[in-house]
């Protein structure tokens, strides 16, 4: 099945997550309800987490496809960072949550009812969240958005805690072992609080201007050599000081673009047009800034003394 990114927008995703997300809490506060087993409180508790990432993706989205302006010459792209660490958070507030209701549920044991409605209650919403996170991850790839694959990512969790929670009431139920509700529930807070840290983690890469993957370096500097000759083993064009940084969907890179100092200010600018032409048709989404200098001329950073 090939999905149409045009019609697939992150915006469009998380607007459907959020819909999903309230049906998935009827479902299983429904499940609950019924059963009155903690397993399924604690899942319940985690479509709620959902719920509310979701609606800040879907505004820090909305914010990062907003054009530049003056404030943000560079545009608004690092918004969605804050949704992917805003939903780290609540995964975790969420585990702590599941823990001490489901310590409290250990230590005075209560007996599960009508499991079969519960369970089956449970598997209609993981179903619809597992279809969900297959859409977005996909998407994701295409937009190159961290906060879709933040959601798709957190849906994911969310089915393996789900499939965690009907396994444990479905050995209760056969058992008769009612602690195993409890300890499923702890279960699932460790595995969703993994999940949780994870995120803030990539939104603080992110925030921080970390480099773009190795892959898309990997095109760049294929790019590069394909413009870079030599003349009697003296380099005639050459790049150095290449950088790069990631910003939401956007891809970033600068460099210095070395040519004969006795070229033309038109020839070297229509080399250095040619230049970012192909480093852009080469990685969607990428902006380069090149600064032209001469062969014989050496830029330095990272001085100590710029630092006085």
């Amino acid at each position: 099945m090939i999905l149409d990114s045009r019609f697939l927008t992150p915006r469009r995703l998380l607007m459907a997550s959020v819909v999903v997300a309230l049906v998935t809490i009827t479902l299983k506060t429904l499940a609950w309800v019924v059963t009155d087993s903690v397993g399924l409180l604690s899942d319940a508790m985690e479509s709620l987490v959902n719920l509310a990432s979701a609606i800040f993706g879907l505004v820090m989205v909305t914010i990062a496809a907003r054009p530049a302006d003056e404030e943000h010459p560079y545009g608004h792209h690092k918004a969605e960072y804050f949704s992917s660490g805003f939903e780290g958070i609540l995964i975790i507030v969420a585990a702590l949550g599941i823990v001490w209701t489901a310590v409290h549920r250990l230590l005075d044991p209560q007996p599960i009812e009508q499991v079969g409605w519960g369970l089956a209650l449970s598997v209609a919403s993981s179903a619809l969240n597992g279809l969900l996170a297959w859409v977005m991850f996909r998407a994701a790839k295409q937009h190159r958005s961290i906060a879709l694959e933040a959601d798709a990512k957190h849906l994911i969790t969310d089915v393996w805690t789900s499939a965690g929670v009907v396994v444990g009431i479905a050995l209760v139920h056969f058992t008769g072992w009612l602690w195993l509700d409890p300890v499923v529930a702890i279960g699932v807070a460790l595995n969703i609080l993994k999940e949780g840290f994870h995120l803030m983690w990539r939104s603080s890469q992110g925030l921080m201007d970390e480099a773009v993957e190795p892959e898309v370096m990997a095109t760049i500097q294929q790019t590069l050599d394909g413009f870079a000759s030599q003349r009697d083993e003296a380099s005639i064009i050459r790049f150095d000081h290449v950088s790069t940084r990631k910003a939401g969907q956007r891809r970033f890179v600068d460099m210095h673009m070395h040519m004969p100092a006795s070229w033309s200010l038109g020839r070297s600018a229509a080399v250095r047009a040619s230049v970012e032409q192909a480093l852009m048709s080469a990685v969607p989404g990428l902006r380069a800034s090149i600064q032209l200098l001469p062969s014989d001329v050496e830029a330095h950073f990272d001085d100590p003394k710029d630092l006085i």
